[in-house]
């Protein structure tokens, strides 16, 4: 289980970082970086990044 964010369509909004339930993403000045020990693979990022750059694999 693993989550890629595809940072050439990433726009570094911070959409996925308010709704990720346990906090594992974090927006760091121009990236977004995951904490897979923390991810649970909801999903919910991946549906609510507006431009698809999210991609969750379980």
């Amino acid at each position: 289980m693993s989550i890629n964010i595809n940072r050439y369509k990433c726009g570094y909004c911070g959409a996925c970082v308010g709704v990720c339930p346990k906090g594992a993403l974090e927006l760091v000045e121009t990236w977004v970086e995951v904490d897979e020990n923390m991810c649970i693979t909801c999903g919910i990022c991946d549906r609510i990044c507006p431009v698809g750059a999210i991609e969750v694999m379980k």
